[in-house]
């Protein structure tokens, strides 16, 4: 069964992952790249990546038939979705293993992956 994990945390979160000294932030990025190594190899994670902050984002609406971009993510919010990996594992059990053990935050959301598969698409 394929899994999200979500890899969140608040904005003041994100300002001190910003300001992290170097060799502070070069450590992090170490235990998370381990982190994805370990789990990729076993076969767990088969894809996933991080995302550049909210400021990066532009956002599509469409209402009554027009549709508007505009610059910055789609809502004002106190979190940030710094990043996801997806995992195929048994159940939801062991997606919730493979997350207790995320190094580069406090903030992880699990949520199950719609099969399609099985509608003969």
């Amino acid at each position: 069964m394929k899994y999200i994990v979500m890899f969140a945390g608040t904005t003041d979160d994100q300002e001190q992952w910003e300001k992290m000294p170097k060799d502070q932030l070069e450590a992090t990025y170490a235990r998370i790249g381990k982190w994805f190594e370990e789990h990729t190899k076993s076969g767990k994670i088969v894809g996933g990546e991080e995302l550049q902050p909210p400021s990066t984002a532009t956002t599509i609406r469409r209402k009554n038939g027009k549709v508007t971009v505009t610059d910055g993510p789609f809502i004002e919010s106190k979190e940030v979705l710094g990043g996801f990996a997806i995992v195929d594992v048994k159940d939801l059990d062991e997606a919730l293993a493979i997350a207790k053990s995320w190094p580069g935050g406090n903030l992880v959301e699990v949520r199950p992956i719609v099969d399609h598969s099985a509608e003969g698409g």
